[in-house]
């Protein structure tokens, strides 16, 4: 679809910005005429073309603009319509950005049943090189504890040390500041194997909040193995409720005569 203007004048620039009822036409002939509102502006595209915008008025489009793209082949040549579409203007709802799926999840989302593939050119993990061919090989491996494929890469290891040291049983958690000692002197810390055994191993004191839990040697609790409270054997003995010496004492004989009078009356 074409619609032409002839130009009259010798500015190209100005006779595109001019082409307002142009744009216009070609907004109507593409969608219904009640659907495009008021001349929202024009904006450059380059020396032989401009874009007029149209306010948009169609449901569930608040903020929408209809984009009318006019040019010209120079001046006295006709103005075409090159382009119709609607677009969002600057304060347009619109969808958020499209992120990959796996790029979605969580820590906590993974529920029963779900599946989450690793990617083959995932940082964390490095081929583990001891796989064979050969399954008597891979039997020994397996009873050794080496027959996996992948291991944690030099950056997945970082990466879960960074993760769980800022986490809720890293040093700097509230019940670590408070805790009288840290988890590498206590007795129910089981360090881990391999390079994060100095830093890290998991807690088997079912009376600490990380029992079960990856802990850093820095962390600590009230429940740590060391803690000793001094319990005195004494009985302590209850302040005085009252001074003997501050009572008013009165004979018993002198009250007994000074009732005797009102008894005879």
């Amino acid at each position: 679809m074409t619609l032409l203007l002839t130009l009259d004048d010798g500015s190209i620039q100005r006779s595109l910005a001019e082409a307002v009822e142009t744009a216009r036409a070609a907004a109507v002939e593409e969608t219904d005429p009640a659907q495009v509102g008021a001349h929202a502006g024009v904006e450059r595209e380059d020396a032989v073309s401009a874009t007029h915008l149209f306010e948009a008025e169609v449901p569930g489009y608040r903020g929408w603009h209809w984009s009318v793209t006019v040019a010209t082949a120079g001046p006295g040549e006709p103005v075409t319509v090159s382009e119709v579409v609607l677009r969002p203007g600057p304060d347009a709802r619109v969808a958020p950005k499209w992120v990959p799926w796996e790029r979605r999840v969580r820590p906590g989302d993974l529920g029963v049943g779900d599946i989450f593939p690793t990617d083959s050119d995932d940082p964390r993990l490095a081929p583990a090189y001891l796989a064979s061919d050969d399954p008597a090989v891979e039997e020994v491996a397996r009873d050794v504890g080496l027959g996996r494929v992948h291991v944690l890469s030099r950056y997945g290891r970082e990466d879960a040390a960074s993760r769980w040291r800022a986490g809720e049983f890293g040093p700097r958690s509230d019940m670590a500041r408070s805790a009288p000692d840290v988890c590498g002197t206590c007795g129910f810390f089981l360090p881990v194997a391999g390079s994060m055994r100095g830093a890290f191993g998991v807690c088997a004191n079912d009376i600490s909040p990380a029992d079960g839990h990856a802990v850093n040697v820095e962390y600590g609790c009230g429940a740590h193995s060391e803690i000793e409270v001094e319990v005195s054997s004494s009985i302590p003995v209850a302040e005085l409720v009252y001074d003997d010496s501050l009572l008013d004492m009165e004979p018993v004989e002198e009250l007994e005569r000074a009732s005797e009078p009102a008894a005879r009356a």
